[in-house]
């Protein structure tokens, strides 16, 4: 077969018909179930519940070099990203600064470090109404925040 006759029939069929209709198939039964469960009033599930704060401590991450955080208290050194198990500050850092650059809000304001009634560590920044819950982070870079609270 030439290569002319080889491209006419190239392109007739990539995608199977019957995958193409299951394919919508599945976006109609999903759609279908979500506009149920929003008629029917059913509860959400697998959202988070923000639980009550137990313990707080106001911090300042603070800018050294690139990719470091330096957290303040009051003007005292308390913390630094440079300290064993301590990077995920200077992760934590960007994400604020950036979330403040944003927002228009001053990068040096300080952030709540908060443990939660349920023992989860959450950031909240009050000057951008953004809270970080850390979930799923990893044990190290969770223990990090919560050394703050201890």
């Amino acid at each position: 077969m030439s290569l002319a006759d080889q491209m006419k029939f190239r392109d007739r069929e990539m995608v199977p018909r019957a995958l193409v209709r299951a394919m919508f198939g599945l976006m109609a039964l999903s759609i279908a179930l979500v506009a149920y469960a929003q008629i029917s009033d059913h509860p959400n599930t697998g959202v988070l519940i923000e639980a009550p704060v137990v313990e707080s401590r106001s911090v300042t991450l603070s800018p050294r070099g690139l990719g470091t955080y330096d957290i303040f208290e009051g003007g005292t050194l308390i913390a630094s990203s440079d300290d064993d198990l301590g990077g995920f500050y200077g992760v934590i850092g960007r994400v604020l600064e950036r979330r403040r650059i944003v927002h228009g809000a001053d990068p040096a304001l300080p952030v709540d470090v908060v443990r939660r009634e349920n023992g989860h560590i959450a950031i909240l920044d009050p000057h951008t109404e953004f809270t970080i819950e850390l979930i799923g982070y990893g044990a190290d870079n969770i223990a990090a925040f919560a050394r703050l609270l201890d």
